[in-house]
């Protein structure tokens, strides 16, 4: 393993000399005698942790300590000082050293106060490691190299830090406010509590507050004996997602709102409260205020919930995203259907390129899943993708001949396009109905075992 770089900044030359014999070899040590050479040094090759004196020539080291920090937040910073002055120590632990050794120092106090701090150091990038593989898992379709997009990523990193803020997503349908609401929570100091979405509009009106909040047992006819917790409770330490926030009854929006300022709610027939710790992420597509001017959702809760807005632009607004965003899904659906399509023919990025994706990042997604699942070459071609056309999000109430698929010269594979139908809107349906089986059968209007025995097919 590759030793931790130590910096020891201290204009006595004994004094660095000491600390060089007393860590190497464990440690790579370099010394320098005025904070400016060691800052200088750190801006062409970081530290892991720097020995900091207090009393130094020129620049002193609580003024180094704060051009440290400035530049470098994550370093971690110990301070050397000749006498124990509490003022100045108080003030070096303010700006953010993570401890002091004093003079003369002890060997053995030094090493087990640097094995501290490199822990910290340790378990941190560790954290960043596993919150990038959780972001790269989860949010690709936040993949993207437009402005707009770089934009909401640079908010989503400034929100992030706090862990209760709520948060409100504003987005066309389909262009990834789901996504960008991971992106928070697995960005913030809680990611590793879970993450609970919640359609609003997909529970039933007369499910919504049992579902949110829970029940305890016998509280109504139909209650499970044990009681049930709620979609809130489920959220305990991490973030509760609450799509289509637009779509929420009145009801639920008072208690909701109870919630938000108290981090406290009843379960149906509990007779005291139940307090849980958890984010409140919001998203919607409809306009909330207007729909307040109308009277349709709570000004109070509006506000609640919006302390930061963020605007997800839709693909449509940022067009360079989305030839990058296909090789992403092309690459993901060759290995998952066990293809080796490779690349997109340049018909194909043509026709991407100058289509209105009414769908957004969703409607592109499946698209690319489709062509992927009918293409017979290394090329995605024009006719994969605007063969079997785009469906709507939802299936018109009598479906005309412009909804079915378009039967070109080059024929149709048929199977294959009710195969990616069927998959679309089962898929759909498990989202609407935040995976709940009997919800999304009842969307599809099939018997719940019906839908299973299809989705276990698929």
């Amino acid at each position: 393993m590759t030793p931790y770089n130590l910096y020891i900044i201290d204009d006595e030359e004994s004094i660095r000399q000491s600390v060089r014999l007393a860590l190497q070899p464990e440690y790579k040590i370099s010394a320098f005698a005025t904070a400016e050479d060691g800052i200088v040094a750190m801006e062409e090759s970081g530290p892991d942790l720097v020995l900091l004196d207090i009393g130094l020539p020129g620049m002193n080291g609580l003024e180094a300590l704060q051009a440290i920090r400035a530049r470098f937040p994550e370093m971690a910073v110990v301070m050397i000082t000749a006498y124990e002055d509490v003022q100045t120590v108080v003030q070096a632990m303010r700006h953010g050293a993570y401890d002091y050794v004093v003079k003369p120092l002890s060997g053995e106090g030094l090493s087990q106060t640097i094995r501290n701090a490199l822990e910290r150091v340790r378990l941190r990038r560790e954290l960043f490691a596993l919150q990038e593989q959780c972001l790269q898992e989860d949010i690709p379709c936040c993949l993207g190299e437009s402005g707009g997009l770089q934009g909401v990523m640079e908010l989503v990193a400034m929100v992030a830090k706090s862990p209760d803020t709520p948060v409100l997503v504003v987005g066309e349908t389909g262009s990834g406010k789901e996504l960008v609401a991971r992106a928070v929570h697995y960005r913030s100091p809680n990611f590793q509590g879970p993450f609970v979405p919640v359609n609003c509009a997909a529970i039933p009106k007369e499910l919504i507050e049992s579902e949110l909040f829970g029940y305890e047992a016998g509280a109504f006819s139909g209650a499970l004996a044990s009681g049930k917790k709620g979609l809130v409770e489920e959220a305990h330490g991490g973030t509760l997602f609450l799509d289509e926030i637009g779509d929420l009854l009145p009801e639920a929006q008072a208690k909701l709102l109870r919630f938000l300022d108290s981090g406290e709610f009843f379960r149906i027939g509990a007779g005291k409260s139940t307090r849980v710790q958890a984010r409140i992420i919001s998203a919607t597509n409809h306009n909330l205020e207007e729909m307040v001017g109308r009277n349709q959702f709570r000004r109070d809760l509006y506000y609640r919930l919006g302390v930061v807005t963020i605007q997800v632009p839709s693909l449509n607004e940022r067009r360079e995203d989305i030839l990058p965003l296909a090789m992403f899904f092309l690459s993901r659906f060759s290995e998952k259907f066990g293809k080796k399509v490779e690349d997109l023919s340049a018909s194909a990025k043509q026709f991407l390129l100058g289509y209105h994706f009414s769908g957004n990042v969703r409607e592109l997604k499946n698209m690319i899943e489709r062509g992927v699942l009918v293409s017979r070459g290394f090329l995605l071609e024009q006719e994969d993708i605007s063969g079997p056309q785009a469906f709507p999000p939802a299936m018109p109430a009598v479906p005309g001949e412009d909804w079915y698929p378009v039967l070109t010269h080059a024929g149709l594979d048929l199977e294959a396009a009710l195969h990616a139908m069927e998959r679309h809107y089962i898929e759909e349906a498990l989202r609407q109905s935040s995976g709940n089986e009997s919800m999304a059968a009842r969307l599809l209007q099939m018997n719940h075992h019906t839908f299973r025995y299809r989705r276990k097919k698929m």
